[in-house]
């Protein structure tokens, strides 16, 4: 009995030994002081390609939008995933439903670690475990060009989660796995500035891991199939494989690839479909040196088989 006692007792030591230790390594983590004087005052213009390379419309503009509405930040798109609803909050400058009292610190911080300035998780939804290999630099541009947009009130609905993914806490968990600055993939000492620049557009800004690579049960990317398509988060179709593996697009040209982010139009002059045509408008807004830089990273990018079912057919 009295060691049944012991045993009890150093059982509950045990626990709440580990409950502490999970409880500091899920802490939210803000940048250092050093990353945080990368920043600079940021410069409103080169903001704009930013702005455009993340996507900030595809989201945070109201559903339905066009035009110069969809420089309204309100928020608002319901994305259902497995995990539950996510919906993308006001980023407009109204300083109390959007960001407008934000400083270019707690920009950087969100973009950069995941940490809304309260000190919260932020959920991976937002796209901060690409955002993550930025330049602070790019981060101090965006804040610049995102300031010259209009404030907008309205709060968007909140997010619709069951346990236990609605504990914001896990992340910090999850953010030791999957949240690094590092490049995904490794290049060679030499290799072309193109195809750097491309790596780093692709990798940061653009985001484009986040929907064309499978995911881990976690909902982590899994990088052994970078950019080998995946089944959608939302629904049941499938993002293709842009790799050059077999079912990915090795017949492409590193010119079909630029003009297919240009116009919409593949080398067989079929159309963008899908969630794409929202982002081919955005990568339509950058410089032929930025789409050419992506197409260029695109055909130096490993090839892999497709990474969804072999019965799943991609959207375009």
């Amino acid at each position: 009995m009295a060691l049944l006692k012991k045993l009890i007792g150093a059982a509950l030591v045990l626990g709440v030994a580990g409950a502490g230790a999970c409880w500091l390594l899920s802490a939210p983590v803000k940048l250092d002081t050093d990353t945080l004087a990368q920043l600079g005052p940021g410069n409103a213009a080169r903001g704009k390609r930013i702005f455009y390379a993340g996507g900030c419309t595809s989201c945070h503009a109201k559903p339905g939008s066009q035009g110069e509405a969809r420089l309204q930040l309100v928020g608002g798109l319901e994305l259902k995933t497995p995990f539950g609803t996510f919906v993308p909050p006001n980023i407009s400058q109204d300083p109390k439903d959007g960001i407008g009292a934000w400083t270019v610190e707690d920009l950087a911080n969100a973009m950069l670690k995941g940490v809304s300035p309260s000190g919260e998780h932020f959920y991976p939804a937002f796209p901060y475990a690409s955002y993550a290999r930025m330049k602070p630099a790019d981060i101090a541009d965006l804040y610049a060009f995102l300031k010259t947009l209009p404030a907008v009130a309205g709060k968007a609905p909140d997010n619709s989660l069951s346990f236990p993914f609605n504990i914001r806490r896990g992340l910090g968990l999850w953010k030791r796995l999957y949240l690094s600055n590092q490049p995904v993939i490794a290049l060679a000492d030499g290799t072309p500035d193109p195809v750097l620049a491309g790596r780093y557009l692709v990798e940061g800004p653009g985001h484009c891991g986040e929907c064309h690579t499978p995911r881990e049960l976690s909902g982590g990317t899994r990088k052994s199939q970078w950019l080998a398509g995946a089944t959608a988060a939302e629904g049941s179709g499938i993002v293709p494989n842009i790799t050059s593996g077999e079912g990915g697009i090795g017949d492409w040209s590193e010119a079909d690839i630029a003009n297919y982010l240009e116009t919409g139009f593949t080398p067989d002059f079929d159309s963008v479909g899908g969630a794409m045509v929202d982002v081919q408008r955005n990568m339509a807004r950058l410089t032929p040196e930025d789409r050419t830089a992506i197409a260029a990273y695109l055909k130096a990018v490993p090839p892999h088989p497709n990474g969804y079912p072999a019965r799943s057919k991609p959207a375009k």
